[in-house]
């Protein structure tokens, strides 16, 4: 199989394409042929040692393709099934072994790119909207980095639910973007951002915060909560958060700090199918919108990591082996 691994941590540019002998299923495990991989920050982390992990490693964890070959015991998936997932390391690659545990079947009405889109931040998206803060209609929210694949997903769900969304971007291209989402107010990041927003809610606050960027909006965030407000703190894309003093929470109106990630909320194959079913079924119907923003032959993963991380795409990017 041809996969592209990290021999030592790093920039985009240690990424290196290697041939590796094609791997074969154990007991509870499938062999799957990749169609597209998911290209998410977490990968960033693992090749910059920020997750801790032996080298070399094939990165990704995201992905979507036909089922190969089933090991002894697995009964939920078979040969030439369409598969996706969001937790099986080493998918940077045109063949991985998956847990059966960790697949979900991909309708027909969905094709396999979409999938891949959507499995981990539609799923991301849902937890947080459902479960981290169940959002009442009418309520004032705050997402950040909301032109992207996950603030797009987010301003979708948000919008159904009867959410006012105040959403950060860095382009009038991009506020466009997040308003046709479901955004209705657009801001720039900033020393002021807290202000900005506080006036866009009389001086209240917004009742959540989602915020996947991290270090450079951290304190911005906590500043623009109202009483009791929740702090969802999903993701580090600007660097990891420095520790916290828990004062802090009280101090900004005993509001609610939670570092919540998908493994979970996924924690059972019935919740995953839920969860997953959830979001598949909302694709289908017409309900929520996934943009593909980039498509890189497995080989240019350097070149996706570097968009990725320079914040210059929008909605999701792939590789396709």
């Amino acid at each position: 199989m041809h996969a592209v691994r990290i021999p030592r941590h790093g920039g985009p540019e240690v990424l290196e394409p290697v041939d590796l002998p094609d791997p074969e299923p154990g007991e509870g495990q499938v062999l799957v042929e990749l169609a597209a991989v998911g290209v998410n920050f977490i990968d960033t982390y693992f090749r910059e040692g920020i997750y801790p992990a032996p080298l070399p490693l094939v990165p990704g964890l995201e992905g979507a393709g036909t089922v190969r070959a089933v090991g002894p015991g697995v009964t939920t998936v078979a040969p030439g099934d369409r598969v996706a997932w969001t937790n099986v390391l080493g998918s940077y690659a045109t063949l991985v072994v998956a847990p059966a545990a960790e697949l979900v079947v991909v309708p027909d009405t969905i094709d396999l790119e979409t999938a891949t889109a959507v499995s981990l931040q539609g799923m991301t998206a849902h937890y947080l909207v459902h479960d981290t803060h169940p959002v009442a209609a009418g309520e004032d929210v705050l997402v950040h980095a909301a032109a992207g694949g996950m603030g797009l997903l987010l301003c979708q769900m948000l919008r159904a639910k009867g959410a006012r969304i105040i959403a950060t971007t860095s382009s009038e291209e991009k506020d466009a973007l997040a308003r046709e989402a479901g955004a209705h107010e657009t801001l720039r990041y900033g020393d002021d951002l807290a202000e900005r927003v506080r006036a866009l809610t009389d001086g209240g606050g917004v009742a959540v915060v989602y915020d996947g960027v991290g270090a450079s909006t951290f304190d911005a965030s906590l500043a623009s909560l109202r009483v009791r407000g929740v702090l969802a703190l999903y993701g580090a894309a600007s660097g990891p958060v420095p520790p916290v003093d828990p004062q802090r929470l009280n101090s900004a109106g005993s509001v609610y700090l939670t570092r919540p990630s998908l493994a979970w909320h996924v924690r059972t194959p019935s919740e995953l199918a839920a969860r997953a079913g959830a979001v598949f079924s909302a694709v289908a119907a017409g309900d929520l919108s996934v943009r593909i923003g980039g498509r890189y032959p497995l080989d240019a993963a350097a070149d996706a990591q570097r968009d990725l991380q320079s914040r210059r795409t929008t909605g999701k990017l792939l590789l396709l082996p």
